[in-house]
């Protein structure tokens, strides 16, 4: 038995949210008004649609608090949305390619990545799954179903390519299962499974293993392979204890790729400083601890393994965003949440926070709530 309490969401989640949002769109005006311009002849290019999207993804959030029950773990809202997504993986292939690659979809004009929603799609399923299947999921025979779903998402998402969040989708499902109670021994079978099938699309494309090999290398290529780690820390260092101050960034005039999506969080420390990127990491790290509790308190098993999903995913993104900048990785093309240009991560990610705030609406009527 539990309670609806309406509104009673975490404030803390919410405004660590709308924080980062409004960093989020002030940094991306910044660090594209000059290539938007040049472009597009139009400095608020980027900026507009990055409000569309955030926009959007708010009033989804609206809906989804202003809802009693709790839909997002109906079997029918949850398949929906899985075939929804892989029906739209697929459609990709039907869409003209943008740099070679088959990963949006576009209508009116509009683009939306469907691999992003995929994300939130297969939490819900696998916290689904393993709620249903708690009393066998020591059992090996319980893995095939979940294995195999996962699996074909991630075949479509490496076919278009996405290397990066192929990968991440991998490691998300494999924690969330984790989490859910799947024993340890059996991720060794998935290994066998999954290495031979990442290796291959590594070898396949001679820019992954470069990009590889490069990391390993930081001090040679500096112009070539290791162009873009190089610049993102020329910016950070440049940027001091407080930074050059908003909009003064040099690296972003074209010296710096992607600087309003991959490395937003290089302009970040060229133009807010050493200060502006810790500040950065709290607003992350209270989004998180919020999301923890919120899956620690939550009313049901359910609940609780899809607030720690979606709560991972958000945490995993930034993680690898943010150790690419400060090249600690080999790049993989993974947004920074909510900060990162980009409106289907941007409502993707809001969508899953929405959710977060839902569950912390609820409470199990037996336990006490904080």
């Amino acid at each position: 038995m539990e309670i609806f309490r309406p509104y009673r969401f975490d404030k803390r989640l919410f405004f660590s949210t709308l924080i980062l949002i409004t960093l989020g769109l002030v940094m991306v005006f910044s660090a594209s008004g000059v290539a938007a311009a040049e472009k597009y002849n139009q400095p608020f290019y980027f900026l507009i649609h990055q409000l569309i999207g955030a926009a959007t993804g708010l009033v989804v959030i609206a809906i989804i608090l202003s809802i009693r029950k709790p839909f997002y773990q109906h079997p029918v809202f949850i398949f929906g949305l899985l075939l929804l997504t892989l029906g739209l993986l697929f459609l990709c292939f039907m869409m003209p390619s943008f740099a070679k690659t088959n990963r949006w979809i576009i209508l009116f004009g509009l683009r939306f990545q469907p691999s992003e929603l995929a994300k939130v799609s297969l939490v819900l399923f696998l916290a689904w799954y393993l709620d249903r299947r708690k009393e066998k999921i020591q059992e090996l025979s319980v893995l095939l179903v979940p294995s195999g779903v996962v699996f074909l998402f991630v075949l479509v998402i490496l076919k278009e390519p996405d290397f990066g969040t192929a990968l991440l989708i991998f490691a998300l499902c494999a924690i969330l299962l984790f989490i859910g109670g799947v024993r340890l021994k059996y991720f060794a079978y998935l290994g066998l499974l999954s290495l031979p099938l990442f290796a291959y699309y590594v070898f396949s494309a001679g820019y992954r293993l470069d990009r590889i090999l490069a990391f390993f290398s930081p001090d040679k290529n500096l112009q070539t392979l290791n162009f873009q780690v190089a610049q993102s820390k020329i910016a950070l260092g440049a940027g001091g204890l407080l930074g050059v101050s908003i909009g003064e960034s040099a690296q972003k005039m074209f010296f710096l790729p992607c600087p309003h999506t991959d490395f937003i969080f290089a302009v970040i420390g060229e133009e807010l400083g050493l200060l502006g990127t810790l500040a950065t990491l709290v607003l992350f790290i209270i989004l998180i601890w919020r999301g923890v509790v919120i899956s620690m308190k939550a009313p049901n098993l359910f609940s609780q393994l899809a607030a720690a999903g979606l709560t991972l995913l958000i945490a995993i993104q930034a993680l690898i965003n943010i150790t690419v900048v400060l090249g600690l990785g080999p790049a993989k093309g993974v947004p920074l949440p909510l900060l990162s240009f980009g409106r289907s991560s941007l409502i993707t990610t809001l969508l899953a926070i929405g959710i977060l705030l839902h569950i912390s609406q609820r409470k199990e009527i037996n336990r006490s709530f904080g």
